[in-house]
Parts: C-alpha cells; structure tokens; sequence
C-alpha cells in the first residue's frame, strides 16, 4: 500500500488499550490537526485523494484505520465497538499527539462517529465536517428496533443484529466480488430486490453502474478485507442500540461549526431537521451517491478547503 502514489507510510500507535494503523501527511503542520474517519466498508485510503491537498493547505492530516479495520486491533468482544470505545480511541489519538481539539472529518459510519464524539468529547472537536450521513437524532425506542418496525427484518442494520455471524460469512467467502460491487458509481435506481441488501451484493454476478476507482486501488481494499474479514467492522453496526443507550445523556446539540456534504444520488435520505441539532451548520449537495470524496475527489476537496477557509468555519 505505501508504494502508491501519494498515500503515506503508516505508523502503528498505541491508544486506549488497541493498537490503531495511522496514516499521516504534513507532519511540518502540527498544531493545526485534521482527522479523517473513514467508513463502512471501507479503510483510510478512501481519503487518498483529500490527503496531499489537505496537508499542502497546511494542515497536520492524520487518517487512522479504525478499531476493526486495516492493520489497526480488532478486539473479540462486540461490546468493543460501541460509540463510548471508538471515539475515546480518537481522544486518545489527539492526547498521543499533543492536541487538545482537532478538524474532525466523517464518511458514513465515520461521521456517525465524528457525530457521537463531538456529543460525548465536544472540548476536543474544533469543527465538523461529515459527509453522507447525516446527524441522527435519537428516536424514541432503540434505533435497531425501530429500524426493525419501520424497514422490516431484512434491512442489513437489523439483519446484522438479529442473525450473527450470517452476513459475516457470506461477505468473508465473497470479499473480492462483495467489494467491488459496492464500489460503484452511476448506479441506475432500481426498486430494491427481496432479500437482505449486502449479501445480494456480495452473491450478484454482474455489478451495476461503473467502477469507482481502478483496480489497484480495489486490491488495497479487498486485500484489507481478506486479512481481517468483516466481522469487526460488522460489530459497529452491532452496536447501535448500546449507543442508543450511551448517548441518552448527552446534550443533543452540536454546537461546533459543521459542513455537511450530501451526495444527491446517495440512497441515505438528507437530514429535514438538520438545523435544529446542529445551528451552525453548512450544507453543500454534490452530483454523486454514496462514496463522496472518491467519486468526486477533487470536487469535494475542493469543499472542505473553501469552508475550513470561510469566516463561517470559526
């Protein structure tokens, strides 16, 4: 992975009790911290394209593979993977590098994590930048049971709660095929087919719309995925009631400078009540679905660097 262009060498660094795979750039920086947090399934290197303009912009860019991914730990417990250890693993990032607070930036159940740490930890997040998913505000039930009861058993969230281990198995056997599936762009919509959604994914013989990026760069993903399997990253989502429940006492109200970028093909619906959560927020909409800052790179940069730029960032 290093031998790609661009991309950087990664450390191993001890924190909160796991040892986490960092990938760095502009290191002559410090002081100005930017973290980026990947998503499902995914790894660091989704943030290839951000990474070299971020740190030439004169920021300190730190790209950790996540507890449960890449060369990072993946502990054995499920209950290792709630919202309360994956974001104390970023405080203690920020503490092995000196910081106080940092830039924090979330794709998919990244910034379900950048959203969680700015409610549990928000003395250590100077602003936010989330992409496709937007904050969600806690229901009234378990977010799982009522995922449940509004999107039926075979929605993947509950399916990878209610059936363990099964969805594991199938993505396991079908990693390649599973992975460059997903990895798509330009998908024509389509009514959704019975059944559960990623092990459709993981068995379809012929991918829909185009490839997102070229097979090199699919083979750092796959490669990941084949070492460490899909059970750990799976555990996230294993989680969502546990975090239900942690979050219960957190002021709900992000009050932080936040950029929040939707993709207007994305299948995640936009947020109708986004200002209410969090005020100072900024929304831009991209021509794209899901992978935002792989599908439209330097659009999205782009982005992040004219707000961290605006009077509006703070």
């Amino acid at each position: 992975m290093s031998t790609l262009p661009n991309f950087p060498r990664p450390s191993l660094i001890s924190v909160n009790g796991v040892t986490l795979e960092v990938f760095e750039a502009g290191q002559e920086n410090a002081g100005n911290p930017i973290v980026l947090c990947h998503g499902w399934p995914e790894h660091a290197f989704s943030w290839r394209h951000q990474i070299p303009a971020l740190a030439a912009a004169g920021y300190h860019v730190i790209a950790p593979n996540q507890r449960g991914y890449g060369n990072s730990s993946r502990p054995g417990e499920v209950t290792d993977y709630d919202i309360k250890h994956l974001t104390e693993d970023l405080t203690a990032l920020l503490n092995h590098y000196g910081y106080q607070d940092a830039t924090f930036v979330g794709h998919d159940w990244g910034a379900m994590v950048v959203w969680g740490l700015t409610l549990l930890h928000p003395e250590r997040v100077k602003r936010v930048i989330n992409l496709a998913l937007p904050y969600q505000a806690r229901t009234e039930k378990p977010w799982i049971e009522f995922m449940e009861e509004f999107l039926g058993s075979d929605h993947y969230f509950v399916h990878f709660n209610r059936q363990p281990g099964v969805a594991d198995a199938v993505l396991n056997e079908n990693t390649s095929q599973f992975l460059r599936n997903m990895f798509r762009k330009n998908v024509p919509a389509a009514q959704p087919e019975p059944g559960m959604m990623m092990i459709n994914l993981a068995r379809a013989k012929v991918p829909l719309g185009e490839p997102l990026m070229s097979d090199n760069e699919l083979a750092v993903f796959v490669s990941a995925f084949e070492e460490t399997g899909f059970t750990a990253s799976i555990n996230w989502y294993r989680n969502l009631d546990r975090n239900w429940h942690i979050l219960a006492d957190a002021d709900p109200i992000i009050r932080q400078p936040a950029l929040m970028i939707y993709g207007d093909h994305d299948l995640i619906p936009k947020s109708e009540n986004l200002t209410e959560f969090v005020p100072n927020v900024d929304v831009v909409s991209l021509d794209c679905g899901h992978w935002v800052q792989q599908e439209m790179p330097e659009e999205t940069t782009a982005v992040f660097l004219n707000w961290l730029e605006s009077p509006d960032a703070g």
